[in-house]
């Protein structure tokens, strides 16, 4: 029996993962949130690896309130760099590979095409700088490690679509950026991408996204058809957004579309285009 420490478990992905792999008899999963493990503190992340022997350790557990981050300094270097780095040091410790999750937001959104994995890093707030500190910490700590970037997810959760469709029931109307452009992601996807990953010996740091791109104002639009809802979707710049939404401060990439290019050049996962991922969750609200 092969045993997999899931960090972040309540959040969308951590419950997309037990979904996906569910169905593997030869799986058991160790599932921990904050309640169950604090990933910031070595002896007990330790405790925990040495006891469970794992074949994989999965982090999903973030700080990701981007805005928060910008004040909050500390805790987001905390979880998003210190966290990993203690994960790494116990899964070389036990033998298990490290999986990963970091964002799109280690660029600086001021690129003309998709990023790759090769393109250099320019994170922009300190959310995006403590996810690339969290990168760094696994290449110099685990030995078998996989780090997957994507970017705007949705899934079992707090998401995008969830917030558009109770805007929904009382505005005939609703304000959405469409300066931002970026690849919505199903939870789904990602969680077969990692599936994909898990038992085979393809490591490294790769883009994992649904295919194609929009920008938000898009993305609303889409939801509110494949919902059969008539809610208009009237496109404002970032500064407008930021001027009118009391505690926006951290900068945001205007364009952060990833290019899952390594998955194409070793022949890993095919991800599903945006509009296919989208109307296949919104079957299931």
């Amino acid at each position: 029996m092969k045993k997999i420490i899931v960090t972040g478990c309540n959040g969308q992905l951590g419950r997309a993962i037990n979904k996906e792999l569910s169905g593997n008899s030869e799986l058991s999963f160790v599932n921990t949130d904050v309640g169950e493990l604090d990933i910031t503190d070595i002896d007990k992340v330790l405790e925990l690896a040495r006891e469970v022997k794992p074949y994989a350790i999965i982090n999903c557990a973030a700080h990701t309130a981007v805005d928060a981050c910008e004040t909050d300094v500390d805790n987001a270097y905390r979880i998003n760099a210190i966290g990993p780095r203690n994960l790494s040091i116990a899964a070389t410790e036990t033998g298990a590979k490290m999986i990963h999750v970091s964002t799109d937001y280690v660029f600086d959104g001021k690129g003309t095409r998709p990023y790759l994995e090769f393109d250099a890093p320019n994170p922009q707030g300190v959310y995006g700088a403590s996810k690339l500190a969290g990168e760094n910490m696994v290449k110099e700590f685990a030995n078998r490690y996989f780090i997957l970037r994507t970017a705007w997810l949705y899934g079992d959760g707090k998401n995008f679509a969830k917030t558009m469709l109770r805007l929904s029931e009382t505005n005939d109307k609703v304000r959405v950026v469409n300066d931002q452009f970026g690849s919505p992601t199903s939870t789904k996807e990602l969680a077969a991408a990692i599936a994909s990953l898990l038992f085979g010996d393809n490591y490294g740091l790769f883009h994992a996204t649904c295919e194609g791109s929009c920008h938000w104002a898009d993305f609303a639009k889409e939801i509110f058809r494949l919902a059969g809802k008539n809610t208009q979707v009237e496109g404002i710049s970032s500064e407008e957004y930021s001027a009118s939404a009391k505690g926006t401060v951290a900068p945001r990439p205007a364009y952060s579309i990833l290019e899952n290019y390594m998955f194409k050049l070793t022949g890993g996962y095919a991800f599903a285009d945006w509009h296919d991922a989208i109307a296949e969750y919104m079957k299931t609200l």
